[in-house]
């Protein structure tokens, strides 16, 4: 994380850097911690923009006020902007001055985030909770340097050069791939799990807090050597010679790797250059590169959401040895080696362990985010012990005696290939996060009215019409328009909303046969892929045996869920009134936390009840109570075979929701059914 960023401070063309890791690793400390270590930044005096004395941006919106002289310009320290989670674009990328517009009748830009954090470093914590068009905004001026702004009668563009640091944790939901694309660099962390170091962590937490002025004072010097380095790497850039050789292997390692597009072999070549200037070398070698393709290609080699990012380290080096030695340098008596000292090893700089200097040239034993790939895939090979009697098992269990357990627990079923289900939506018009399944009043979407709520994007045209009636009695003079708080109006845009879809799965015995649960895998996972496309929080409840258990509690990170359906057990008796109780509750509490975010239960089964006495009652005691609380159900039909009871359509049914087989889940299926009935 340490290199990432400094090379992000070298050469911001980058693209900036992600943090992805666990929770209460010093992600935001490391990062804020930057900010001072940034060179000064001299200003045009008075230009809300941060335009550079010795070259004005020619298209600057405040060049009228640039003023001239010796007193023209002044030095600041560069900025830390942070970007919260809840900013509205019009904050991040600015707005009309509505004040000047309504009341003098002037058009004037007010300038956002993106102007503030110019020449500076630009800080979004939790970014993969940022809603996805914020992000793409980010990103777009990150690569561009600038910023362009085309709203509410404005048309504005202005550099926004930034080093743009983004921190996550993966637990609560991850980028999608086409947006960590465009993050230039990520790195994976975790906190040590070695006592001593942790000890050493807690120690200087501890003195920090008895004395922060003494505890930053011991470090003010080796402070001030990082930032001389990073200063002189800048100015050593321009003259770092990126060479064929280097060219080829960059180019020969992305393909090697088989990342999507050019924009890898683009970052890498930055990122090499920038860590070849921190290194003290003019030109770009074989450890420059192999640095820069460990923090620029672990991300982008995840194909679907389900996909672990990650290195094979082992494949790099082999990559590296076949495109030969690298070429001799032209000596250059001239070349000092790096500042202080530090610039010959830019992992030398921290000796604190081997997981801090990633670019040394050789590997450590263990680096986050580096070869857990396939680790961490989910094993569907397939070769693990069938039992044979798991047919036999399942077809026993709608007729075996009620004290009888009919089934052991038997091996996890790998699920077969996603694939395109049908859109199943909430019915109604809805009020939750902007999302991609059901209709609802959102920020985002086509305007259709006028809200009552006191938030959200300004309806002008109702505004300027509300306060219009009222200007003889406000004394109006001349030109300008007096308008009051009670005058304003907020915009209400209809778009789509996110969900809570709550999977509800049955794996008792009688889904243990090998390929309905395979089908049933397959059927989910498909469904929790299209949640992912759709901005989606999920759970997951299995019920089987004697009880029902919340696997995943809501959560966006839909490869968590992935992961648990992978590991997911078959077996036992069938507890449906348990699940469905358990269904029941686990919705109350997220109505509780989350009001406005309305759910969708997917109940996959073949309807059967076999568990504890009266457990058909029971089961339909509970889907009676569950369809009067209003929720929008799906049943997922599981049984299969010739002769079939209709158990699931009853309970269905009973549920108020809609009944799907599970041959017809996937979009293919109405295709074919219309296809045939058009024929």
């Amino acid at each position: 994380m340490r290199l990432a960023l400094l090379l992000c401070a070298v050469s911001p063309a980058v693209g900036g850097v992600l943090v992805r890791g666990e929770k209460g690793t010093a992600k935001s400390t490391t990062v804020r911690a930057l900010a001072a270590l940034l060179p000064g930044v001299a200003v045009v005096r008075g230009c809300r923009f941060s335009c550079d004395p010795s070259a004005p941006d020619p298209h600057c919106p405040d060049r009228a006020r640039h003023a001239d002289g010796p007193d023209a310009s002044t030095v600041r320290s560069a900025r830390l902007v942070e970007l919260p989670v809840g900013a509205t674009e019009d904050r991040v990328i600015g707005s009309l001055h509505l004040e000047k517009a309504l009341t003098a009748g002037v058009t004037e830009y007010e300038p956002g985030l993106l102007a503030a954090a110019h020449r500076g470093l630009l800080y979004v914590d939790e970014v993969n909770l940022l809603h996805d068009h914020l992000v793409d905004l980010l990103l777009d001026a990150a690569a561009m340097g600038r910023s362009t702004v085309e709203r509410e009668g404005v048309s504005i563009a202005h550099a926004a050069s930034f080093v743009l640091v983004g921190t996550m944790n993966p637990e609560e939901g991850e980028l999608r791939p086409q947006l960590l694309d465009r993050f230039g660099l990520t790195v994976e962390i975790r906190a040590p799990r070695e006592p001593v170091q942790r000890a050493e962590v807690v120690r200087r937490r501890l003195a920090f807090d008895a004395d922060p002025a003494g505890f930053s004072g011991r470090f003010a010097d080796a402070e001030t050597d990082l930032a001389a380095g990073i200063l002189a790497a800048r100015e050593r850039l321009p003259a770092v010679v990126l060479d064929d050789w280097a060219l080829t292997t960059i180019a020969t390692v992305c393909a090697g790797f088989e990342v999507d597009g050019l924009r890898a072999d683009i970052v890498t070549a930055r990122a090499a250059v920038a860590h070849a200037a921190w290194a003290g070398r003019t030109g770009v070698g074989r450890e420059d590169i192999r640095a820069a393709a460990r923090l620029a290609l672990p991300h982008r080699r995840r194909r679907n959401p389900f996909d672990a990012p990650g290195l094979d380290e082992d494949l790099l080096d082999r990559l590296l040895d076949d495109c030969g030695p690298e070429p001799e340098p032209d000596p250059d008596p001239s070349d000092g080696g790096g500042p202080d000292g530090a610039g010959d090893q830019p992992d030398a700089s921290s000796q604190s362990s081997a997981d801090d200097q990633p670019d040394s040239g050789s590997r450590p034993s263990q680096h986050p985010g580096a070869g857990e790939g396939p680790s961490d895939q989910v094993d569907s090979s397939g070769d693990a012990p069938v039992d044979h009697t798991a047919e036999t098992t399942a077809a026993a269990t709608a007729s075996a005696p009620a004290g009888a357990d009919p089934a052991a627990t038997a091996a996890p079923v790998a699920a077969g290939t996603p694939y395109r289900p049908k859109l199943f939506t909430v019915a109604g018009l809805g009020a939750g996060a902007a999302g991609r399944r059901s209709r609802a009043l959102t920020s985002l979407g086509r305007t259709v009215g006028v809200s009552p709520e006191p938030t959200g994007p300004l309806h002008l045209t109702a505004t300027i019409r509300a306060a219009a009636p009222h200007q003889r009695f406000r004394g109006r003079q001349g030109a300008g328009l007096l308008v009051r708080s009670a005058d304003v109006r907020r915009a209400a845009r209809e778009g789509r909303e996110s969900n809570l879809i709550l999977f509800c799965v049955d794996a008792s015995g009688s889904m243990a046969a090998r390929r309905r649960m395979e089908q049933v895998k397959t059927a989910v996972l498909s469904l929790l892929l299209d949640a992912y496309q759709r901005r989606d929080k999920v759970g997951l409840i299995t019920f089987r045996g004697a009880d029902a258990d919340l696997a995943l509690p809501a959560t966006t990170s839909v490869d968590v869920a992935a992961r648990r359906l992978a590991d997911l057990p078959t077996g036992g008796r069938t507890p449906l009134a348990e699940g469905l109780v358990l269904a029941a509750d686990t919705l109350r509490r997220e109505a509780i936390r989350d009001s406005r975010r309305r759910p969708l239960l997917v109940l996959v089964s073949d309807g059967r009840a076999t568990s504890g006495p009266d457990a058909v009652a029971r089961s339909q005691r509970a889907a009676t109570g569950l369809a009067g609380t209003g929720v929008t159900a799906l049943v997922i039909d599981c049984e299969t075979g010739r002769f079939r009871l209709g158990l699931a359509a009853r309970l269905a049914g009973l549920l108020d929701a809609q009944h799907v087989p599970l041959d017809e889940v996937a979009a293919e299926a109405l295709t074919t059914a219309v296809r045939a009935q058009v024929a």
